[in-house]
């Protein structure tokens, strides 16, 4: 169940609570205030005493939060989110409450402590533990009707989104690899970005896409001023244009939306993704063929058996097998042919023994290698290396290996959290030190196609990234970094020093935010993409109780600089997944129609996703009381 924006407590003020103790809770705070324009209360640890005995506060980060977006942040320091602190923050009047902490156990005591002091908050929970967190809701829910047995159901019916900086921090970082982007949204499993497109030439008709999200500003003369902001009048970027205005554009960039897809090499083969092992594998070639002459020898010399004795052929092959054996009586007495053929027999069966030996060794190694971690193959290329396998690196190779995507891994602990998923796909990992000589050669990094670096060390991935530059001078670089000032640092250098070369510095709480403001602000919000000083929004919604949707068609419910129907949700009602933005889990499905008819008449039972500008927004979700709960199938 979730709750829609429009339909909070109503005990709220409407500000928003945020919890964390990394930078990933000033970094949810900024993009609260500047996205969404919400009022934010920050509750952060105790770092330096003020003199005077005044309250301690926590230090934000320079450059964190603009200016005109509204009052920063008021902040609440504490080391941990006790009761009192949360009573401070004013959580029993709050909208949402995000809490950020890397334990999962202090995320799990704080919402219940929360859920406690106000029934309808919408909580957005940190939690790398995707088990724990799909029980979560129903936990929570369950503690208040234990605690407070009179709560009124219809006020508990909020949102617990349960989220992982790991999982949506994935997407970016794999459509940075693949696509040299991070303005993306996921919806429906499928990966979606906002890709520039240069301005047509004369008689040229612009690409499209799956639609046309915005028109560029006409002039970028001045982007550290008004350009490409709300104010910049009639020159800056027109969001969601309609076909006219697009087709009547001249010497204007646009902004479209489309899938991701790997525009690299053709894979390798397909034995980089199997698993097990083949019989044809367990014995080497050399091997077959030894045993292939030893046979061959078995039945020639049973054969002749047949032909220079009396013996028939089962006999005969008898004969041969006890001869081949050892274990038959000398032919002392018999004819000298039945001699010589015991003594073949007896130097084929001396032969046949180290074949046995050797077979049986070859076949406890071959089922031994299974298990473990492959080796990239000699004639790898056009893949991405992949460094670290810890819990960032792990749900970035798994989305990479869901777009078939050769991966070689590099990683220093065997024990990684990656390492088990690894071994099941099948994917090439090499044990030890990037920063070490040679292990960035067993990765074929000179024949990669782009480098990943996201070992939790940033001294590391930097180190990485120069290390393959000497080896690969255009590899496509893309490097975790923890700060994201210290990312835009890092990148700009880089730059200066490689401009032929592709890189990309990447801070995960900056890519994980927007993911988590979305959460905040209800689950259809989807995601959030820049055009220049602006701003689109995704969602997804219910048509009922929207009649700027219900009832129209597709064409007629378009409002340029507002808002633009995308895709409808096919799915039957029943089996339809809350949360289009996450990655589906087993069970769950989500069958999106991205070309819709502009004749399709949207019915109240449809959900669809729209692309919207803040102020579109804001007044569909302002309209119509949209249900909590999705309506029953009928």
């Amino acid at each position: 169940m979730s709750l829609p924006p429009h339909q909070e407590n109503p005990r709220t003020d409407g500000h928003m609570v945020v919890c964390g103790d990394d930078g990933l809770a000033h970094r949810l705070a900024a993009e609260l205030r500047e996205v969404y324009r919400r009022q934010v209360v920050l509750v952060v640890p105790v770092t330096e005493p003020q003199d005077h005995g005044a309250e301690p506060t926590a230090p934000v980060p320079a450059g964190q939060f603009s200016a005109g977006t509204g009052p920063p942040p008021r902040e609440v320091p504490s080391p941990a989110p006790t009761r009192e602190a949360l009573r401070r923050a004013r959580v029993e009047s709050a909208a949402a409450l995000a809490l950020l902490y890397e334990d999962d156990e202090t995320n799990l005591r704080a919402a219940l402590a929360a859920r406690r002091l106000n029934p309808g908050l919408r909580l957005v929970v940190r939690m790398y533990n995707r088990k724990l967190g799909d029980r979560l809701e129903e936990l929570l829910d369950q503690a208040v009707l234990v605690t407070e047995p009179g709560v009124d159901r219809t006020v508990l019916d909020a949102s617990t989104t349960v989220l992982s900086d790991a999982d949506t921090a994935a997407p970016a970082l794999v459509a940075t690899a693949i696509a040299d982007t991070r303005k993306v949204v996921q919806a429906g499993g499928l990966l979606l970005r906002a890709a520039e497109r240069p301005a047509p030439g004369r008689g040229e008709v612009p690409d499209p896409g799956l639609c046309t999200l915005a028109l560029l500003s006409s002039t970028t003369t001045d982007p550290a001023g008004a350009e490409g902001s709300d104010t910049s009048g009639a020159g800056g970027p027109d969001l969601l244009p309609d076909d006219r205005v697009v087709l009547a554009s001249q010497g204007r960039g646009t902004i479209v939306l489309e899938a991701v897809r790997r525009a690299g090499p053709a894979l390798p083969p397909r034995r980089l993704a199997r698993r097990g092992a083949p019989l044809g594998e367990v014995f080497s070639a050399r091997l077959r063929w030894a045993l292939a002459g030893v046979v061959a020898a078995v039945l020639v010399l049973t054969g002749t058996t047949i032909a220079l004795t009396d013996a028939g052929p089962v006999q005969a092959a008898y004969l041969t097998l006890l001869d081949l054996f050892s274990i038959n009586d000398p032919a002392l007495e018999e004819p000298t042919t039945r001699q010589v053929l015991q003594l073949l027999s007896g130097l084929v069966g001396l032969a046949l023994l180290p074949l046995l030996v050797a077979g049986a060794l070859e076949a406890l190694g071959t089922f031994r290698a299974v298990g473990a971690l492959r080796r990239p193959p000699r004639i790898l290329s056009g893949h991405i290396v992949l460094l670290g396998l810890g819990k960032i690196g792990a749900r970035v190779l798994a989305r990479l290996r869901e777009y078939d995507i050769p991966v070689v891994c590099v990683e220093q602990d065997p024990d990684a959290r990656g390492i088990p998923l690894a071994r099941d796909l099948g994917v090439p990992v090499i044990l030890g030190d990037v920063t070490e000589d040679g292990v960035l050669d067993a990765a074929r990094v000179h024949r990669a196609d782009a480098l990943l670096a996201l070992t939790s060390s940033d001294t590391t991935n930097l180190e990485a990234v120069l290390a393959a530059r000497t080896l690969h001078s255009g590899l496509r670089t893309v490097l975790r970094l923890y700060d994201d000032d210290f990312a835009t640092a890092v990148y700009r250098t880089l730059r200066s020093a490689h401009p032929d070369a592709v890189t990309r510095s990447r801070s995960v709480s900056h890519l994980a935010a927007p993911a988590f403001a979305g959460a905040m602000m209800g689950r259809q919000i989807l995601g959030a993409i820049p055009v220049e000083r602006k701003v689109l929004l995704f969602a997804a919604l219910l048509v009922a109780g929207h009649p700027q949707l219900e009832g129209r068609t597709v064409a007629e419910s378009f409002r340029a600089d507002s808002w633009r129907v995308l895709a409808l949700d096919t799915t039957d009602a029943s089996a339809r997944r809350p949360d289009l933005a996450s990655t589906p889990l087993d069970g769950e499905r989500s069958e999106l129609l991205w070309d819709l008819h502009p004749g399709y008449v949207l019915q109240p039972r449809d959900r669809v996703v729209i692309a919207a500008t803040r102020r579109g927004l804001a007044e569909l979700l302002a309209t119509g009381p949209q249900p909590a709960s999705e309506p029953a199938a009928g």
